[in-house]
């Protein structure tokens, strides 16, 4: 699995990064916003895109539809992070294109295989 994360915060990128590549995930690219990740998505065209709900001044949710009307986003299974509680979002993540929602705290390998119905 080739995944791409997407995060303003550059020390839970090195700690998500080193912690999937250790379960065995290739962490293809890192992203700190929505114009790197439509850049990196498009160039590293990854299974897996994991998008933080907040990104700064931008709405990880606002970039989750535009990666997904992207050629290169819309064949990538994309996910939503938080340190949020999924109830605040739940609606919102139910009717867009992203294919559910991982809080932070659990991140990993096999929380990955598991909301996305496969092996790992």
């Amino acid at each position: 699995m080739r995944c791409l994360i997407v995060d303003d915060s550059p020390g839970f990128l090195a700690a998500a990064r080193r912690l999937l590549e250790r379960e065995g995930v290739t962490v293809a690219g890192v992203a700190r916003g929505g114009a790197e990740a439509i850049r990196s998505v498009t160039e590293l065209r990854p299974d897996v895109v994991l998008v933080d709900i907040n990104l700064g001044g931008e709405s990880g949710l606002d970039l989750v539809g535009r990666l997904a009307r992207t050629e290169a986003g819309g064949s990538s299974q994309i996910i939503v992070i938080s340190t949020h509680e999924e109830e605040d979002y739940r609606d919102v993540i139910a009717e867009g294109p992203a294919v559910g929602f991982l809080p932070k705290a659990v991140l990993s390998a096999r929380a990955i295989h598991g909301l996305l119905g496969t092996v790992g």
